[in-house]
């Protein structure tokens, strides 16, 4: 890699980053304000996807992440912080960073959430120091909240499942994301 294209791609990628962290509403407030922003997420997600309720007492626990921003010109990058909640009680904070590479430009804010359909998928979630969504992920639009109950519960231990996008972003992309626990 010649010295133009390393510093090209470090400069994109700091630059996608550092503006993936403006304007995603975190930074403040702590673990009060972190939970009063999952309780509207999931009042949300279920208020306009009723059968996410469903999912969400068949599932051994949620990971609701309220805002993600991503933003993207060839390298980009994203991130949001969110609760783990068991049986309706948080039980740990999570970040998530988000790293693409590809043809991309734009910019976007969504929601998401990580319905742990084992007890064996949890327990891995919650043991990893830093966890990387794979192949073990199965991702779902809010527009299947309707029938995301049998059919995809049996293919996949955890569904996600991203709603509420805002923005604009075009392209094709390698990803991935990683969570990490955090105190906020």
């Amino acid at each position: 890699m010649t010295n133009i294209q390393r510093r090209t791609f470090l400069a994109t990628g700091a630059a996608g980053l550092a503006l993936a962290g403006c304007a995603n509403g975190i930074g403040g407030g702590g673990a009060q304000r972190l939970d009063a922003r999952v309780d509207a997420t999931r009042d949300y997600l279920f208020r306009s996807y009723p059968g996410t309720r469903d999912l969400e007492q068949k599932s051994y626990g949620v990971l609701y992440m309220p805002l993600i921003t991503e933003a993207g010109f060839g390298f980009g990058g994203g991130y949001g912080q969110g609760a783990l909640r068991i049986n309706n009680a948080t039980v740990d904070y999570y970040s998530a960073t988000r790293a693409t590479v590809g043809f991309q430009i734009g910019a976007q804010q969504y929601a998401h959430a990580l319905f742990f359909l084992t007890e064996s998928a949890l327990g891995d979630f919650r043991r990893a120091p830093g966890w990387a969504a794979g192949a073990d992920v199965r991702y779902a639009t809010p527009e299947q909240g309707g029938s995301l109950g049998k059919e995809t519960t049996e293919i996949s231990p955890v569904i996600a499942l991203v709603f509420g996008q805002s923005g604009l972003i075009a392209g094709a992309t390698l990803s991935g994301v990683k969570y990490s626990r955090i105190i906020p």
